[in-house]
């Protein structure tokens, strides 16, 4: 089973490669052409440098019409009083005793430093479809638990800057 990616993360993923096939392909495979035109290839750093990114470039496409390719299309829809995809939740920590906002977002778009937190990750798996004022375990491990309130639901969009992981 592939990623699993909404309407929205499949439209982005297009984008990101039409780009890369029309706008950096080309420009690399130039870089490669005017680094190749300087002459003797066994010390042309330049030369080695655009092959890299031309190459780096044609890796990213692949890997991203292999996502697509296996992706499982899944809704963003929720009800209006639980826990979604790109909901905006405020968590009650009982351990810290503080609070802590995070954005429910697909596993492509996750970046906790960042406060996108990945469906499939403890947290978003334990959240996922529960209400304000309810308390949740969140298994870490099998070793290792601890719980947080729901205490607020923001029905929130996909945002454009949400950028799509690298491999």
């Amino acid at each position: 089973m592939g990623e699993r990616l909404t309407k929205h993360d499949v439209e982005k993923i297009e984008k990101e490669i039409e780009y890369r096939k029309l706008v950096v392909r080309k420009d690399a495979i130039e870089a490669v052409k005017e680094a190749r035109a300087q002459g003797d290839l066994s010390e042309n750093f330049e030369y080695y440098a655009a092959k890299k990114e031309k190459n780096q470039n044609e890796s990213r496409i692949r890997y991203l019409e292999r996502m697509l390719k296996t992706a499982v299309v899944i809704s963003e829809e929720s009800k209006e009083d639980e826990v979604g995809l790109n909901n905006t939740v405020t968590l009650y920590m009982e351990d810290d005793d503080e609070e802590e906002t995070y954005r429910l977002v697909t596993s492509i778009r996750g970046n906790s430093l960042s406060g996108l937190i990945s469906t499939e990750s403890p947290i978003g798996k334990a959240i996922l479809g529960h209400k304000v004022g309810d308390r949740v375990e969140i298994k870490v491990s099998d070793d290792f638990s601890y719980y947080v309130v729901i205490r607020k639901i923001d029905k929130t969009e996909s945002e454009a800057d949400d950028k799509i992981r690298s491999f």
